[in-house]
């Protein structure tokens, strides 16, 4: 098998592979939907899924540059399947609040599994290209895959949980973490030779990484946390969202999340074509996505029925796909940068501290966003969160739009 052709398989399997797991956490929240209405609960269900990263994404950095990638993420698969075939076996086994209670604590494993398996997967693909300047491409292309599958997923779980129940949902979630572990074990052959590992001691530490990186990288790092902290909570509360501007039933929650995922799909592959100069520019990349999400929010929150009629459901569906391109193009873009721009030796621990920065943000701002609906409703909070998006989006254009990743910060492969 040729380098371009293992490159492609590893795409293809992660792209499967979270085509399953969205429709799984589809299913996950419907269900948690349907037995409780509770927009806490599906704040939490998010929050598992993603605030395991500020606890465990700093120390899978470290495992992963000590240890090598391949072996962390090998590890991080098996994870992911144990943690997902606990909730396709709770379906059938429990009910009530012990089932929402494991989807819950499946949900939190697959957080935990998750964050060693990205942090892992960023550093493995430097190990399938051939050229320096193929890696930002390729990071790039995952971002598509990645919301390729997001697009197919929630689509699927919503169709097997109204004509197969969520069962069916949950076992192909846990199957579709099978295809990466073959992939790794038997088929894919890296550049193992490229890899530099960090060793013990201090040097391995989360904290040398920090002071090592340099300045811009740790602003992008400061800046992505704020920014997703008021900006990226829709994922939490996709079937609150879906059930107020289309309908509560599991294909609508579906169709709204295949929206936003069309639009990640858009801003992933604008991002591709464009990764070279734009990794070099985070100012202008994060403060544009950032100011796009915000005035998409800002509009979501005036388009409702009792003012627009009948275009309130589309114009807040196409608002939702300007969300989706904005934080998958903000996500994306930070991995990209903190990769390219940091050299092989902590570029785990990069992409453990990314991970701290979107996704921690991501599950705070589910919780707040959540708390702001149940006291002053969903589209003030939309018209809150949204307006804070847009004043720090456009502050950073205007304070850092020029800056670049110097070029000592530029590392080759």
């Amino acid at each position: 098998m040729t380098p371009a052709q293992q490159r492609r398989l590893f795409l293809l399997v992660s792209g499967l592979s979270t085509a399953g797991s969205f429709a799984g956490l589809t299913a996950k929240g419907w269900i948690l939907m349907q037995g409780s209405g509770s927009a806490l609960l599906l704040a939490l269900h998010f929050a598992a899924l993603s605030l395991p990263s500020l606890v465990v994404s700093g120390p899978a950095g470290v495992l992963t540059d000590r240890l090598g990638c391949r072996t962390v993420l090998i590890r991080a698969q098996w994870g992911l399947f144990a943690a997902a075939l606990l909730a396709a076996v709770a379906i059938p086994l429990l009910a009530g609040a012990l089932q929402m209670g494991a989807l819950l604590i499946s949900t939190l494993l697959v957080g935990l599994a998750s964050s060693y398996e990205l942090t892992a997967r960023n550093k493995y693909a430097a190990l399938l290209v051939e050229r320096p300047d193929q890696l930002a491409p390729y990071l790039a292309s995952f971002s598509v895959v990645f919301n390729v599958g997001k697009l197919v997923g929630p689509p699927l779980g919503g169709w097997l949980v109204a004509f197969q129940g969520p069962s069916g949902a949950l076992a192909i979630d846990a199957a579709s973490y099978l295809l990466p572990i073959v992939a790794l074990l038997w088929l894919l052959r890296p550049h193992g030779a490229v890899e530099r590992r960090s060793g013990g001691g201090a040097a391995a530490s989360l904290a040398t990484a920090w002071r090592s990186c340099g300045f811009t990288l740790r602003h992008v790092l400061r800046f992505t946390a704020l920014s997703c902290l008021v900006g990226f909570f829709h994922p939490g509360l996709a079937p609150l969202i879906a059930a107020r501007i289309l309908n509560p039933s599991p294909q609508a929650l579906g169709w709204f999340t295949s929206v936003l995922a069309a639009g990640s799909i858009v801003g992933g592959v604008v991002l591709q074509r464009n990764s070279g100069w734009l990794s070099q520019r985070p100012g202008l990349l994060m403060g544009g996505c950032t100011v796009l999400t915000g005035l998409a929010q800002v509009v979501m929150a005036l388009a409702q029925p009792d003012r627009l009629g009948w275009l309130a459901g589309p114009l807040a569906l196409s608002m939702a796909f300007l969300i989706g391109a904005g934080t998958a193009s903000l996500l994306a873009g930070v991995n990209l940068i903190g990769q390219v721009g940091a050299p092989m030796a902590i570029r785990g621990r990069m992409a453990g501290m990314g991970q701290i920065a979107f996704l921690g943000g991501g599950g705070l701002s589910g919780l707040l966003a959540a708390g702001l609906s149940a006291t002053i409703g969903l589209p003030a909070c939309f018209g809150l969160l949204g307006s804070s998006g847009l004043l720090i989006g456009m502050t950073e254009l205007r304070r850092h739009g020029g800056l670049r990743l110097k070029p000592c910060e530029l590392r080759s492969v």
